[in-house]
């Protein structure tokens, strides 16, 4: 048993694929969660704001999103990952980062859009009672409220993306599971693919500890 692990963690430094393989995994997983986050909050504004507007640009852009967001979460990010690389880009890396991040915004989007929504509208007309603009009343009295409201739906989303990036090796990407897997082909052990579960589960477990920690903090604001 000490034979195998050394055979597949030590031997010809292969710790150091793992640890390339799992930086590349961190990497893809914080730029598609930046790119989800910025193209959800503008997806969830667009939404918002359409929904009571009449102007066919207006109409016209609320529809695209609608459709930008049905089309993203009705198929399969493996899929979306082929189409980024066979067509979009010629980089593996590249073509994750935008598959990624383009497939977590329409989920992302939604969250938001539910968290906005779930804000009594008298908030939103007490701001407005008070001078500020449209836009002001949702950066400083809807979306401090939301953000309470969606951050354990936002953090379930960044944990399972980080999971999801696991078949970025479709496209020749050499992420934490692509690595385990190229050594557990040429050391005959199914082993690196434990590692790799075991490397992922304390990552999980890592972020979801953030998560309960941010919540224990805003609960006690709450209180405050």
């Amino acid at each position: 048993m000490l034979s195998d692990f050394y055979k597949v963690t030590v031997y010809k430094g292969r710790w150091v694929q793992y640890l390339e393989g799992l930086g590349m995994t961190i990497a893809l997983a914080a730029l598609a969660c930046l790119i989800g986050v910025c193209i959800g909050v503008l997806v969830a504004l667009v939404k918002y704001y359409a929904g009571g507007k009449k102007s066919f640009g207006w109409k016209a852009v609320n529809a695209a999103c609608g459709i930008y967001v049905t089309v993203i979460r009705g198929t399969p990010i493996v899929v979306q990952l082929l189409i980024a690389y066979t067509i979009l880009f010629n980089g593996s890396f590249e073509a994750c980062v935008f598959a990624f991040g383009v497939n977590s915004g329409a989920y992302v989007a939604e969250i938001i859009r539910g968290g906005i929504a779930s804000i009594d509208p008298g908030q939103a007309e007490a701001g407005r009672s008070l001078g500020l603009s449209e836009g002001a009343t949702m950066r400083l009295i809807v979306l401090p409220q939301a953000v309470k409201n969606i951050l354990p739906a936002l953090f379930n989303e960044f944990i399972a993306l980080l999971k999801e990036t696991s078949v970025a090796g479709y496209i020749a990407a050499r992420d934490l599971t692509k690595v385990s897997d190229s050594i557990r082909g040429i050391a005959f052990n199914s082993a690196p693919l434990f590692i790799a579960a075991a490397i992922y589960l304390l990552l999980v477990v890592g972020m979801t500890a953030i998560q309960k920690k941010m919540e224990r903090r805003l609960a006690q604001s709450d209180r405050g």
